[in-house]
C-alpha cells in the first residue's frame, strides 16, 4: 500500500506556525532574562557534542 500525505488546512497550518513563532519568541525572551542559565546550557550542548564526536 503506497503512503499518501495528508495536506492540513491553510487555518491549520497558518495556528501551527503562528504558535511555533511564538515559543521561539518565548525561548529569545527566556534566554534574555537568564543569561546565565542559557550560557551554561550551551555550554551543555557543546560538551555534549564533543562527547559524541570523539566517542
Amino acid at each position: 500500500m503506497a503512503w499518501t500525505t495528508c495536506r492540513l488546512d491553510p487555518e491549520r497550518s497558518r495556528r501551527r506556525l503562528q504558535i511555533l513563532a511564538e515559543l521561539a519568541g518565548a525561548r529569545a525572551v527566556r534566554r534574555q532574562d537568564r543569561p546565565q542559565r542559557a550560557r551554561t546550557e550551551q555550554l551543555r550542548q557543546l560538551i555534549a557534542t564533543r562527547r559524541r564526536v570523539a566517542g
